[in-house]
């Protein structure tokens, strides 16, 4: 009798560019921002934009932004993704536990696609955001839907207040704190969506507020010890707010030195934690008569997160058994 194919687990993340270099990034920016789930202007108005307008102006722009975190094995986002895979499969002996990408490489549809082929038919999919979005939880959805059959496949939707992930980000804010002074004021930032998107029932923002909540509650935090903001503005329509820049030089204005940043809605640390955080708002949050902005990693491969994740898998695929 054939041995029983092991089930595998699909940890998938946003993407990056294999480089950073503008024609790289610009190979990643036209898959991601043709994405419908991402700008949702109609095709023959956006294309035109992005390649002619867009592209040409942001592709360098990234790139050099990219440069300043690249890590000697490559891309943060990469790097560290890979690593929390390797951590996950430590915990799940009996699995096959790989990383994928919705943009760039390794591709989610082309590991979709080989996995089938090596005949395994139960899968995990772990999109790596904790709180849910149409723009992107449901964007890899797109891909299972499309490159799913013959698999049986369990989705994990959202961890927004899974115990265990918060539990792992609480002790991550208190390792950071206990090893460092602690700031004044502790500001979690998530990525931006558009408030259209909300309105229309997006259940993004709650989520965020939820995971923020339970943090707190956990750090035993006093309302005026914290702020939530929403950062990585794009285009010009109007995006959730408070907006972390603005937020960050209200705080300096209002006379706050010292300010710890988390930023618990992303796994990994990427260009918006590393570059747009770490460097560019601290920045901002100086030149606005702030002091020293300290941003609190991600939670990476760390320990906790690994156990975190691979138990949700674990209840995932039992409860779909």
């Amino acid at each position: 009798m054939p041995d029983t194919p092991p089930p595998a687990l699909l940890v998938v993340n946003l993407g990056t560019p294999d480089a950073p270099t503008p024609r790289a990034v610009r190979r990643y920016l036209a898959e991601f921002l043709h994405d419908h789930r991402v700008v949702q202007l109609t095709r023959w108005l956006w294309c035109p934009l992005l390649h002619f307008v867009i592209l040409p102006l942001r592709g360098p722009k990234a790139a050099a932004k990219y440069a300043s975190i690249w890590l000697p094995d490559g891309s943060p986002l990469a790097v560290h993704t890979r690593r929390l895979a390797a951590a996950m499969q430590a915990r799940l002996p009996d699995w096959r536990v790989l990383d994928a990408m919705r943009y760039g490489q390794p591709a989610l549809a082309a590991r979709l696609r080989a996995l089938r082929a090596e005949g395994i038919r139960s899968v995990v999919v772990l999109p790596l955001y904790p709180q849910y979005s149409t723009t992107t939880t449901e964007s890899v959805r797109d891909v299972v839907r499309r490159e799913a059959a013959g698999l049986e496949v369990q989705f994990i939707e959202q961890y927004a207040t899974d115990p265990q992930w918060v539990a792992a980000v609480v002790a991550s804010v208190r390792q950071w704190r206990e090893r460092h002074e602690p700031g004044e004021h502790l500001l979690f930032s998530y990525h931006g969506l558009p408030q259209r998107l909300a309105r229309n029932g997006d259940p993004y923002p709650q989520q965020c507020e939820a995971s923020t909540r339970a943090i707190v509650q956990a750090l035993g935090l006093r309302d005026y010890e914290w702020t939530l903001t929403y950062q990585s503005r794009f285009g010009k329509e109007r995006w959730l707010e408070p907006a972390t820049d603005a937020t960050l030089q209200a705080l300096a204005v209002r006379g706050v030195k010292r300010v710890d940043v988390v930023c618990p809605g992303f796994a990994v640390d990427c260009l918006e934690t590393l570059e747009e955080i770490a460097m560019q708002n601290a920045e901002l949050f100086h030149e606005a008569g702030g002091g020293e902005l300290r941003y609190v990693p991600c939670l990476n491969d760390d320990a906790l997160h690994a156990d975190a994740l691979a138990a949700l898998a674990r209840r995932v695929a039992g409860a779909g058994a």
